[in-house]
C-alpha cells in the first residue's frame, strides 16, 4: 500500500513511538494523520490532527470512530508497561491493567475501525506488539502475558478481515529508545528504525514486521528443541 495520499490514525501519538509513526507518515505523504492521545492538547506535532482517544475507554473509542470516519489505515501503537512479579500482591491488578490497554485496547479501536477501513476498500490494521510476545522475562510477565494475547488477537483478526481486504501487520520490536525502557540497559533500536521497517512492510502488503536481530533471533528459536523462552 502506498501511503501517499492516505489518512490514517495512530493511538498513543503523543510521544516516543506513536509521535515519530506520525511524523514519518507527515513527511511520508499521508494526507492526513490523526494522532489519538488521552489529552489531545498533549500532541505538538505540526500538520497533524489531534484527537481525544483514550483506548481503554469504550464511548472515547466510539467518539473517535465518528470523528475519524475517512481513515483507511490504523495504527494500534499506544502501550503499557509496568514492571512487576507475577506472584505479586497487586499483580492480578497489574495484569489487569495490561491488558486493559494492550489487548483489549487493540481490540475497541479494531472493533470499532473495521468498518470504515471497509468501505474505505480494506486498507491497513498495524498492531505494534513485542518480541516479550514470545518469551517472558522475569520482572515483564504482565507485559509479556498481554503481548502474547495481543499477537494471537493480531493472528484471529488478520483471518476474520482478509474477506474485507483488510492487510493486517504484527510488527515485533525488541527494546525502543523511548520513555517507556528508560531504565534498561540494552541494545535498542530507534523509534525512527521502528516506524521505517513497519511502513515499508506496509509498501510491500508484508503481515509481519521483525525489527532486529533478537526479533528475528527469538521467532527463529520458536521452532527448535530449545526455544528462548525455555531458557531466559
Amino acid at each position: 500500500m502506498d501511503i501517499r495520499g492516505k489518512v490514517v490514525l495512530v493511538t498513543g501519538a503523543n510521544r516516543g513511538l506513536g509521535k515519530a509513526f506520525v511524523t514519518a507518515l507527515l513527511e511520508g505523504g499521508a494526507a492526513k494523520v490523526y494522532a489519538g492521545a488521552r489529552d489531545p492538547g498533549s500532541v505538538d506535532i505540526p500538520g497533524s490532527t489531534p484527537i481525544a482517544l483514550d483506548i481503554t475507554d469504550p464511548a472515547s473509542v466510539q467518539r473517535a470512530a465518528e470523528h475519524c470516519a475517512d481513515v483507511s489505515v490504523v495504527i494500534n501503537n499506544a502501550g503499557f508497561l509496568k514492571y512487576g512479579s507475577l506472584l505479586a500482591d497487586d499483580s492480578l491488578e497489574n495484569l489487569q491493567q495490561h491488558f486493559d490497554v494492550n489487548t483489549f485496547g487493540t481490540l475497541r479501536v479494531s472493533r470499532a475501525f473495521a468498518p470504515i477501513l471497509a468501505r474505505q476498500g480494506g486498507g491497513a490494521l498495524i498492531n505494534v506488539l513485542s518480541v516479550l510476545s514470545w518469551l517472558s522475562p522475569p520482572g515483564a510477565g504482565g507485559y509479556s502475558t498481554s503481548k502474547s494475547a495481543q499477537w494471537g488477537l493480531t493472528n484471529g483478526l488478520r483471518g476474520e478481515l482478509r474477506e474485507q481486504n483488510t492487510l493486517v501487520i504484527g510488527v515485533h520490536p525488541a527494546y525502543i529508545d523511548t520513555d517507556m525502557v528508560a531504565g534498561v540497559d540494552a541494545p535498542k533500536s530507534t523509534p525512527q528504525e521502528v516506524v521505517g521497517l513497519t511502513l515499508q512492510a506496509l509498501s510491500e502488503d508484508r503481515e509481519e514486521v521483525l525489527v532486529s536481530d533478537t526479533s528475528h533471533g527469538v521467532k527463529a528459536s520458536l521452532s527448535t528443541d530449545s526455544p528462548v523462552y525455555l531458557n531466559h
